[in-house]
This record gives structure tokens, sequence and C-alpha cells, in this order.
């Protein structure tokens, strides 16, 4: 129903920004709150952000908040990660998800996006 697929990762300087996208096909889209979570090697997948179906409530993890903004566009089936501020500690891989609900929980996301790698240099 929902298929993802994450752009916009790359290398850059800490205090620099990067804007991901996450490009949703399925007529369904709208009807899916979603979420950004991210992965550092040998490390779990934790939740960064989540935006509701209609776009109108966001929820962010304590270490982004203030620096990054999720947002969506049902309209193109987009979801956006602006992230400011970044610290070497935001080094990841990136994920895109959609859920039948919002929530900060991974396994109660049914769709995932391939990721995007993001690295922040000191």
């Amino acid at each position: 129903q929902v298929q993802l697929v994450e752009s916009g990762g790359g290398l850059v300087q800490a205090g620099g920004s990067l804007r991901l996208s996450c490009a949703a096909s399925g007529r369904t889209f709208s009807s899916y709150g979603m979420g950004w979570f991210r992965q550092a090697p040998g490390k779990e997948r934790e939740f960064v952000a989540a935006i509701d179906w209609s776009g109108d409530n966001t929820y962010y993890a304590g270490s982004v908040k203030g620096r990054f903004i999720i947002s969506r566009d049902n309209a193109k089936n987009t979801v956006n990660l602006q992230m400011n501020s970044l610290k070497p500690e935001d080094t990841a891989v990136y994920y895109c998800a959609a859920s039948t609900i919002v929530t900060r929980v991974p396994r109660e996301y049914i769709y995932w996006g391939q990721g995007t790698q993001v690295t922040v240099s000191s």
C-alpha cells in the first residue's frame, strides 16, 4: 500500500544543515502517521520524530528537539526532516517509516524505507 524512499543524506560538518526527504507511493499515504528513525552502527534503532496524518501534530526525541523539524505534504506524498545545527552524535542511517497510528515505537511501524546515511564530522 505504501512504498517509501529516503533521499538527501550525505556528509556535513558539525553545525551544518541537511534536509532529508521521503517520497511515498500509494493512494493511502495520507492515512498514515509518519516517523523518522535513525540507527548508528552497533546501536538500536531510535526514534527521531513523528507526524500525524493531518500534519498538525509533531513529536520529537529530546536529543533533536529544537534542531530538527518534521513536515509532510500529503498532496505531494512527501515527508521531510529538516536537520539543523547537526552534531557528530547525529551520525546514523536515517529511516522513514509509516504507521497506522502516530507512535514512537519502531515495532508499530509497518512500512520502512531503505535508509539514507547521514555523517556529521567534527
